[in-house]
């Protein structure tokens, strides 16, 4: 059985006042896991999920939406595909390969917002290349963009019409905010890596 581990931190925290954003992202966190065993946040501004590979980029991606609603903030994040090998009380006591991969992943960024890695270098290439392209597009999210994109994550068997009361705002414009998000293609993407994942 193969597990995604998730190991990020805001960037441009200290412009920000910790209680701007520390509960969206813990919001958000609790969606795809339970607290201090599947996810924490840690020195400030770090945070490392445990969740399943299937759910990991839609994560990812939901927590970029969430952060990018306050001005000046972003987030980088790697993704670790593999084994759990023990677990501890803590999810960032936990090891094995997903750990591994993620923090050898994170730890090579650079100035990409977001990667992967699954120890199958055909699948990281090709998966690589398609955040790098994507984030083209989400590093530069508004903020009204990026509250569409998270309220759509997280109601995705409602249509434009029934979202316009959580978002106050017309069908017309949601329409207009995804179109700006690249929301269809992103969709695509996820599914694409679903797929890919599946068969790993």
């Amino acid at each position: 059985m193969n597990y995604a581990v998730l190991t990020g931190d805001l960037m441009a925290s200290r412009q920000v006042e910790p209680g701007e954003w520390i509960h969206l992202l813990k919001d958000v966190l609790s969606k795809y896991g339970q607290p201090t065993t599947e996810w924490m946040i840690y020195r400030g501004d770090s945070f490392q999920l445990e969740t399943t590979p299937k759910m990991a980029l839609t994560a990812a991606i939901h927590i970029k939406s969430a952060i990018k609603t306050i001005q000046h903030l972003d987030v980088r994040m790697a993704i670790g595909i593999g084994t759990k090998t023990f677990s501890g009380n803590q999810v960032t006591e936990s090891n094995g390969t997903a750990f591994q991969h993620s923090g050898d992943c994170y730890e090579s960024l650079q100035k990409r917002s977001l990667a992967i890695k699954t120890g199958v270098s055909e699948i990281d290439e090709e998966l690589n290349l398609y955040l790098r392209l994507a984030c083209l597009t989400m590093d530069s999210w508004a903020y009204k963009t990026a509250l569409t994109v998270k309220v759509v994550i997280e109601n995705p068997d409602r249509t434009q019409k029934e979202l316009e009361k959580l978002l106050h705002t017309k069908q017309s414009g949601i329409s207009a905010s995804l179109k700006r998000s690249g929301f269809e293609e992103i969709d695509l993407m996820i599914r694409r890596y679903k797929k890919i994942i599946t068969n790993l």
